[in-house]
């Protein structure tokens, strides 16, 4: 197929990134003519790569586009199956709708759902998120592991810090972590984070992770209620980020904690999420559909449950809230 022999080239390119490929060896490495690697040599300058082509040597990827394009999330991509599989959009209305319709097509699990723009973003509890055009990262993911459906909140925490790891790794921000999954830098909001589920009563089918990252906003990108709260990867380090490698190191990252976790268990991801914490310890403001708790953040159980002893000394088991930060 046309697209696998898109992924192949790309990965040949990434595997010898600063080694001349002839067309020749190429097109017996993919199994196809000389004629079909020109022509997807050609569609990845039209994506817009730049690739530099010399005489009896062959080609080399010079640059990669400054969009969020399939092929430049692939060139470079160093996962397994996360993120390999890939649906591209300019404009949506919610990556998450799409995925949530992947996955009930049967999309492998892995696949990504990546947009531009977001018209119809949202975050928990309904909330509208800001996804404005070639800014941010808007993504959602689809992971299918055999677990019981109590337990998938676990895989919200795991996310959150494969998300603040590939950020680190990749632009130096260190990001907290606010339970359950809001990334904050300086206290301000970076990311959030958004898991959905497909499930019957007794199985997990899919979950649908949304990632929404500021990365190249400046002050004014962001509405004006927004601008005391929320901050970008480029207003904390004044520099501007290739979004593409970002991706490719939380996935990176995401797939290594999940095969962890699937085979270890939620405990060595319970260890890293708590390190990255900003919330235990302190006091804080629990407001749930019951009302609001306030108290101390003394951790999370093994099923990612937070618990918050108030000021009876009384434990309380928060499952879902919005928590505040007491000053």
């Amino acid at each position: 197929m046309s697209s696998d022999i898109r992924k192949g080239l790309i990965e040949a390119f990434t595997n010898s990134p600063d080694t001349y490929l002839s067309g020749e060896s190429l097109a017996e490495l993919l199994g196809c003519s000389r004629t079909a690697i020109w022509k997807h040599i050609e569609a990845l300058r039209k994506d817009g790569f730049i690739l530099e082509a010399v005489r009896k040597k062959g080609y080399r990827i010079i640059s990669s586009p400054e969009k969020i394009v399939p092929n430049k999330i692939l060139f470079g991509l160093n996962t397994k199956f996360t993120g390999r599989n890939i649906y591209f959009e300019e404009s949506v209305n919610s990556t998450q709708n799409i995925a949530q319709r992947l996955a009930l097509e049967g999309a492998e699990e892995g696949t990504i759902v990546v947009a531009e723009e977001q018209l119809g973003g949202r975050g928990r509890l309904e909330r509208k998120w800001q996804s404005p055009k070639y800014k941010g990262i808007w993504m959602s993911l689809i992971l299918k592991p055999s677990i019981p459906i109590m337990k998938t909140p676990q895989l919200t925490l795991l996310t959150a810090v494969a998300v603040v790891q590939g950020i680190q790794e990749v632009t130096g921000v260190q990001a907290d972590i606010k339970w359950p999954n809001d990334l904050l830098v300086n206290g301000k909001k970076l990311t959030g984070i958004l898991t959905e589920m497909q499930a019957d009563s007794d199985r997990v089918h899919s979950l649908i992770i949304g990632i929404g990252i500021n990365v190249n906003q400046q002050l004014e990108d962001f509405a004006a209620e927004l601008q005391p709260s929320a901050t970008s990867i480029y207003l904390e380090t004044k520099t501007s980020w290739d979004r593409a490698k970002i991706i490719q190191g939380i996935m990176m990252h995401l797939e290594k904690l999940y095969l962890l976790y699937l085979e270890k268990g939620f405990y060595p991801i319970k260890i890293l999420w708590e390190s990255y914490s900003i919330s235990l310890g302190q006091k804080v403001t629990a407001n749930t559909l019951n009302g609001s708790i306030v108290g101390f953040a003394k951790g999370i159980t093994d099923d990612g449950v937070l618990l918050l002893e108030d000021e009876q000394g009384v434990i309380h088991s928060i499952y879902s809230a919005d928590i505040l930060m007491e000053t």
